[in-house]
């Protein structure tokens, strides 16, 4: 059993089921289809091309992660479990679920997955130690998911699809900047570059208030496109307003630990809240404010 729940930790089941949530609000938007089992695949899919990602992730960072306090315990660096099992697993479940996907779902699905998958582990992970760009790369794959359920439906991509992937791709920025700024002392042993230590504090906090200056007005957009209504629009105005005004602080206080954590705790209720409202909105709307990309895929 403990080495059954040191597989299951290479997964990283939090992140897998957070990403995995994300993916599923794309898939209730695109109001295609509604057989629950076409739903149930790409769920299934999903789950495993993130678990596939995390365990090859902790299969390439096994030596770094031994540096880290918060992460010197993970299965791999504590030597609970040989470096060959996360290979296995990750290459695995990758694997499969992209030919689970292009086979139960659709071809345009599973291409992105694939992307996602690369992307993460190809390009991502390793950048960690070479550039502070890692943090847009890293960006790429974690906003996927929600395209990949729309697509999943709808089979095309079009501006909500792309869309739903923006909020997420700008979300991730100031999220992760938040994360670079708190942990700071674990990702400089870890050796990881990021934003924080390449180009110091004020820069970050500066981008962080760029990023969600972006994030306002592009979370808004599915409002013209037919998704969420006005109970979406107010939610989401108000709900990035309070964001960026907790990132704004930032640019006066001299605390920037404590902010960070601050500013983490508010993008994860932010992201829950904006994500609730899209499901809430488009539930009140109910079959007649169906998206009009839907609408002109599935005219009947």
């Amino acid at each position: 059993m403990s080495r059954f729940s040191d597989c299951i930790a290479l997964t990283k089941p939090r992140v897998t089921w957070m990403v995995v949530a994300t993916g599923a609000v794309g898939m209730y938007l695109a109001k295609g289809p509604s057989d629950w089992r076409l739903r149930m695949v790409f769920l299934l899919g999903t789950v495993m091309l993130v678990s596939g990602a995390n365990a090859m992730n902790m299969y390439l960072e096994r030596d770094i992660d031994g540096r880290a306090e918060r992460t010197r315990n993970r299965p791999l660096p504590a030597g609970r479990l040989p470096p060959w099992t996360a290979l296995v697993l990750g290459l695995g479940l990758g694997t499969s679920s992209v030919v689970w996907l292009a086979l139960c779902v659709n071809l345009l699905t599973a291409v992105l997955g694939l992307l996602a998958f690369l992307s993460y582990t190809a390009l991502y992970t390793p950048l960690k130690q070479r550039s502070a760009g890692a943090l847009v790369i890293g960006a790429i794959p974690g906003a996927m998911p929600p395209l990949m359920g729309w697509t999943a439906i709808t089979n095309r991509l079009d501006l909500i699809g792309l869309t739903l992937f923006a909020i997420m791709f700008l979300w991730q920025l100031p999220h992760f900047i938040a994360i670079a700024l708190f942990r700071y002392d674990d990702y400089r042993k870890a050796g990881f570059k990021t934003l924080v230590s390449e180009m110091g504090v004020a820069t970050a906090k500066f981008q962080v208030v760029l990023y969600l200056l972006l994030l306002c007005p592009v979370a808004l957009v599915l409002v013209p496109l037919g998704v969420g209504g006005k109970l979406y629009l107010w939610i989401a105005f108000v709900s990035g307003i309070g964001f960026l005004v907790v990132g704004v602080q930032g640019l006066r206080t001299s605390e920037d630990g404590r902010w960070a954590k601050r500013l983490f705790k508010v993008s994860l209720l932010y992201l829950t809240v904006v994500f609730g409202a899209m499901l809430a909105g488009q539930a009140v709307q109910g079959d007649d404010a169906v998206p009009m990309f839907v609408a002109r895929h599935n005219p009947g």
